[in-house]
C-alpha cells in the first residue's frame, strides 16, 4: 500500500496543482475534485502570466495552442505548454508547464504534471501523469470497466476499493509507456518504469521496472538479479 501513496509516485513541486493533493493519501482520491480545484485556482492566476479564453479556461501567455485545437473548460494550460493540431481537451484538465498534448489526443478529468508528453493519438481520461511521463503513439488509458462496476486497484493478492466508476491510470514520474498500449482501469505505474509497446496493463507495476507482458515485470536494477513480479 505504501508504494501507491502520492509521495511515492509524484514530485509535487512539478505541478501547479500541489494543493489538490494535500491531505490525500492515494492519488485517485483527487479525481472527483479536479474540476472544482481548477475553478478555485484559475481565479487566483496572474493576468500578467495567464489569459482567460472563454469561460473557465486559463492559458499561459507563453503556451502554444494550435488554432485547430479544442479546449473546453474548466482547464488550465501551463507555461510553455504545447497544444497541437486537433487536440481535444474536454474539460477538468490541468496541463503542466512544458507539457505536450499532441495531434488528436483527447484529455478528460486529468492532471498532467510538468513536462508530460502525450503527443500522438492518445486518450487520457480520469488519470494523473507524473513529471516527464510519456505515452507513446496510440497508447490510451481505459477509464471504465466493461461491466461498469466500481474500479479496484489490484496489488499482488490485494484488491483496494476506490469507490470510483471512472478511473484510468496513475503514472509516476518518468514513466514511459510504449506505443499502442492499453492501461486498464485502476492501473498504477511506479516511478521510472517502462511499459513495452502493445501491452495490456492492469494492476500495479512497481517503480524502476519493465513491464514486458502480463505476469512478467522485470527489475531495471542491474546490480541485483532481476525479479519477476506476479502483481
Amino acid at each position: 500500500m505504501e508504494q501507491l501513496k502520492i509521495q511515492n509516485l509524484f514530485d509535487l513541486d512539478q505541478t501547479i496543482a500541489r494543493e489538490l493533493f494535500e491531505g490525500k493519501s492515494y492519488p485517485w482520491e483527487v479525481l472527483p475534485e479536479i474540476g472544482s480545484f481548477i475553478l478555485e485556482l484559475g481565479a487566483t492566476l496572474s493576468p500578467e502570466e495567464y489569459e482567460v479564453r472563454e469561460e473557465n479556461i486559463w492559458i499561459a501567455k507563453t503556451a502554444k495552442v494550435a488554432p485547430s485545437a479544442y479546449i473546453h473548460g474548466p482547464a488550465i494550460i501551463g507555461k510553455d505548454a504545447e497544444i497541437r493540431h486537433c487536440a481535444f481537451i474536454r474539460g477538468n484538465a490541468i496541463v503542466g508547464e512544458g507539457a505536450v498534448v499532441g495531434n488528436s489526443t483527447e484529455l478528460k478529468n486529468v492532471v498532467l504534471f510538468n513536462k508530460v508528453q502525450v503527443p500522438h493519438y492518445n486518450y487520457v481520461g480520469d488519470s494523473i501523469l507524473g513529471y516527464k511521463a510519456h505515452m507513446g503513439a496510440g497508447s490510451i488509458t481505459s477509464n471504465v470497466k466493461s461491466d461498469k462496476t466500481l474500479v479496484t486497484v489490484k496489488m499482488k493478492d490485494m484488491q483496494i476499493g476506490t469507490q470510483l466508476k471512472k478511473f484510468g491510470a496513475m503514472l509516476g514520474d518518468n514513466v514511459e509507456v510504449g506505443c499502442n498500449s492499453v492501461l486498464n482501469p485502476g492501473t498504477i505505474v511506479g516511478r521510472n518504469s517502462n511499459i513495452y509497446p502493445l501491452s495490456s496493463v492492469r494492476g500495479f507495476v512497481p517503480k524502476n521496472s519493465i513491464f514486458k507482458k502480463e505476469g512478467e515485470i522485470v527489475s531495471k536494477n542491474a546490480s541485483v538479479q532481476p525479479e519477476i513480479s506476479r502483481a
